[in-house]
């Protein structure tokens, strides 16, 4: 059942419109190991950006630079215009706390999406249905306890049990939905793009050090077919194409259980291993 009273996600990604710049609010239920979850960060730049009264069509594209870390508390958000015509909007968002130095740099397209011919070559992966799979137990990092993990393949062994003659495979296949269930919206499915495990963890079976550096992420469909969808998990699949000299990729698809591709994403990582 979904739940009718404010969700812990609405209010960790709360902004406040001010005169040149906004203001958010780190949450303690989105915290990672060192920092917010980088999913609930760009979230909360995407509310800002939708809620502006300069914004014109859907979210396409956004990309989050994570340039240093962001403190617990409160942070200000600089929205800029950069270029708009009749189709797109091109945004920048600085992220700053204290009035100091840029923590987070992010880019976002908006679109007016009109109706056009439409083709999915992707084919819609296979699942287990959601409801026969045990969800993921809690793990210390905050955020993560946040969402309901369903693995179908991939299942992460981060307690060590099965030992590893060498490294695991890097791909997951996973339901997620909020664990408090929450219909699917643009900014959750902005967050769940950054929902994976790190693909290091996957690989090595263990925590290690590790941190989201760019992560883009890209919406196929806008908030009406959303809406449409009405539904309050995606399945989520990701894979990793090489870990070198401290830094791996990770690029995943979010699919409606409709079968139909709502975003794909990309990033590169740190890690320490």
């Amino acid at each position: 059942m979904l739940t009718k009273a404010p969700h812990l996600f609405d209010d960790a990604t709360r902004v406040t419109a001010g005169d040149s710049r906004w203001q958010g609010r780190t949450s303690d239920d989105y915290w990672a190991f060192v920092g917010p979850f980088g999913g609930a960060t760009a979230a909360t730049i995407l509310r800002a950006l939708i809620d502006h009264p300069e914004r014109s069509g859907t979210p396409l594209a956004l990309t989050v630079n994570y340039c240093a870390p962001i403190a617990a508390g409160a942070f200000d958000l600089d929205l800029r215009l950069v270029k708009a015509n009749r189709s797109s909007q091109h945004w920048c968002v600085e992220l700053t706390q204290d009035g100091g130095e840029v923590a987070t740099l992010a880019t976002a397209v908006f679109a007016e999406r009109r109706p056009s011919w439409s083709h999915q070559p992707a084919t819609f992966p296979q699942a287990t249905p959601f409801e026969q799979i045990r969800p993921y137990p809690k793990i210390k990092a905050v955020w993560a306890n946040q969402y309901d993990f369903r693995f179908i393949e991939g299942h992460p062994d981060l307690a060590g049990a099965t030992p590893q003659a060498g490294p695991a495979s890097a791909y997951s296949k996973v339901w997620i939905g909020d664990r408090i269930p929450r219909t699917i919206d643009m900014l959750s499915l902005m967050s769940m793009s950054d929902a994976f495990f790190a693909r290091i963890f996957h690989v090595r079976r263990e925590f290690v050090p590790f941190g989201t550096v760019s992560l883009t992420t890209y919406f196929h469909v806008d908030a009406d077919d959303l809406a449409a969808e009405n539904t309050s998990r995606v399945l989520a699949v990701a894979d990793a194409r090489i870990f070198n000299k401290s830094y791996g990729d990770q690029n995943g698809e979010l699919w409606s259980p409709n079968g139909r591709l709502l975003a794909t994403t990309t990033q590169i990582a740190y890690f320490k291993a």
